[in-house]
C-alpha cells in the first residue's frame, strides 16, 4: 500500500461521524500512518476533534448537512462512529461513489436494534432471547404479559446504555416506559426482550477485510444500566463455547459485509451462546485492547479499513475502568493519583468540555498475570480519581 501526506492533493482521508473517546483512538490511530483525518460531532470540541485535522459540528441526523460536510470533504472512507446519524445521508453518499465503512446497508441494520435482530434471528436463524417490538406503552404492557418478567425494555435505537431497564414486574412497565424517553436516538419504537438468567456476557471483537477474519481474545464486561463499568481481557469460558461465539460472529459479520471491526455481544449460559447485539465498529469495552494487545482494536479498525493484513499479539491480561463524573462542570478537571501510572497501568483521559452526573471522562487500564488482579486494581483506580 501507498501511504500519503495528509493535507496533500491526494491525501487519504477518513472522516469521522461520531467524535467521542472512541473516535479520538480510530484518530490517532489513523494520524500514526499518515491519514488525513475529519472529525464531526454534534457539538465542539469533542474529544476526536482535538486529535483531528478539521472538525466540524452538525446535526448527525441531518441529512442535507450530513452530505454538505461528505461533498465538501470528499473523504476516502467514511466511518460511523455513533448511533444517531442520518442513515439516509450514508446510502446517499453510497451512491455519489463514496465508501462507507462497513456499507451503508450494515450501518442499517445494526444501529437498529429492531433491524439487527430481525437480521440475525429470522434471516440468519441464530439463537437470541424472546423478544417484542412495541411503539405504544399499551403495547409494551402487552408484551410485558406476553415475554414474562423480567423483561428488558431498550429503544431500538440508542447508545450508552441510555434508555434501557429492566420491568421486574408489571409495575415497573410505565416507568420503563419514561426511561425509555431518555434514548441518545429514536425511542419511537422499543425492544421488549426476554431476561436471560445468563452466567456471563462478553463482547467478542471480531475484524474482518478482504484478507480474513481475525477475533481477540473474548472480553467480560460489568454493565449497569446498559452503560460499561469495567471490562477485562480474556473472559475465561470454555473452547465450545468459545467456538460457537465465534461462529455466530463469523455468520452475522459475514452476512453484513464490508471492511471493519465489529463489537458482537452475546450472553453466555452453561455452553449455551446467544447473540444479543452488534456494533459495526470500535466498542466502548474494548479500550481494554489499548493495554492488552500489540493493536488495539482502533489500530486494528484502521488497518482493517485500509485493506492491511489483521495480525497482532497479545501480551497478557487486562482490565479497564470506567470514571463517571460526579460533579456537573463546564470546565471540568481530573484529580488522578500518581500511583495510577506505572510500569503496568495508566489512565486515558478523554478530554470532553463538559461534565454531568455519570458522564464518562476517563478510564483506568492495568495489565497483570492474573486478570482478577488487573480487574480489582482498574477500579481501584477509578476510585480514587476526583473530578471537579
Amino acid at each position: 500500500m501507498t501511504f500519503t501526506t495528509p493535507l496533500q492533493q491526494d491525501a487519504i482521508k477518513i472522516m469521522l461521524l461520531g467524535s467521542g473517546e472512541l473516535g479520538k483512538e480510530v484518530a490517532i490511530e489513523a494520524q500514526r500512518l499518515g491519514i488525513e483525518v475529519i472529525a464531526v460531532d454534534k457539538y465542539d470540541n469533542a474529544p476526536a476533534h482535538l486529535v483531528a485535522n478539521r472538525a466540524y459540528a452538525i446535526d448527525m441526523q441531518d441529512e442535507s448537512a450530513v452530505l454538505e460536510i461528505i461533498e465538501k470533504e470528499k473523504p476516502t472512507y467514511i466511518l460511523p462512529e455513533v448511533e444517531a446519524i442520518s442513515i439516509s445521508a450514508l446510502f446517499e453518499a453510497e451512491k455519489r461513489g463514496f465508501h462507507v465503512i462497513p456499507n451503508a446497508e450494515a450501518v442499517n441494520k445494526t444501529m437498529n436494534r429492531k433491524h439487527i435482530r430481525l437480521f440475525a434471528s429470522e434471516e440468519l436463524g441464530l439463537k437470541t432471547s424472546n423478544y417484542k417490538f412495541v411503539k405504544t406503552l399499551d403495547e409494551l404492557k402487552e408484551a410485558g404479559e406476553e415475554i414474562g418478567f423480567p423483561c428488558v425494555i431498550k429503544p431500538v435505537m440508542s447508545s450508552s446504555g441510555h434508555g434501557q431497564s429492566i420491568a421486574k414486574t408489571a409495575d415497573d412497565i410505565e416507568n420503563s416506559w419514561e426511561i425509555a424517553k431518555e434514548a441518545r436516538g429514536d425511542a419511537s419504537e422499543l425492544i421488549v426482550e426476554e431476561f436471560v438468567p445468563f452466567d456471563y456476557e462478553i463482547t467478542l471483537l471480531t475484524v474482518r477485510n478482504e484478507t480474513g477474519t481475525v477475533f481477540c481474545n473474548p472480553i467480560g464486561h460489568v454493565q449497569k444500566d446498559g452503560d460499561f463499568i469495567l471490562s477485562w481481557q480474556p473472559m475465561n469460558m470454555s473452547e465450545t463455547s468459545l467456538q460457537k461465539a465465534k461462529d455466530i460472529a463469523k455468520a452475522v459479520t459475514d452476512g453484513l459485509g464490508g471492511r471493519g471491526i465489529f463489537g458482537v455481544e452475546f450472553f453466555v449460559k452453561g455452553e449455551e451462546v446467544y447473540f444479543s447485539e452488534l456494533s459495526p465498529r470500535p466498542h466502548d469495552t474494548g479500550m481494554v485492547t489499548l493495554i492488552t494487545q500489540s493493536q488495539s482494536q482502533f489500530a486494528l479498525h484502521i488497518r482493517a479499513v485500509l485493506g492491511l493484513p489483521l495480525d497482532y499479539t497479545t501480551y497478557g491480561a487486562g482490565a479497564c475502568g470506567a470514571y463517571k463524573a460526579k460533579n456537573e462542570s463546564k470546565n471540568p478537571s481530573l484529580e488522578i493519583p500518581d500511583s495510577a501510572f506505572s510500569d503496568k497501568s495508566y489512565v486515558r483521559v478523554f478530554g470532553k468540555p463538559e461534565t454531568h452526573v455519570g458522564r464518562r471522562m476517563a478510564v483506568s487500564l492495568v495489565l497483570d498475570d492474573d486478570v482478577e488482579v488487573a480487574k480489582s486494581k482498574a477500579l481501584e483506580i477509578v476510585s480514587n480519581i476526583k473530578d471537579s
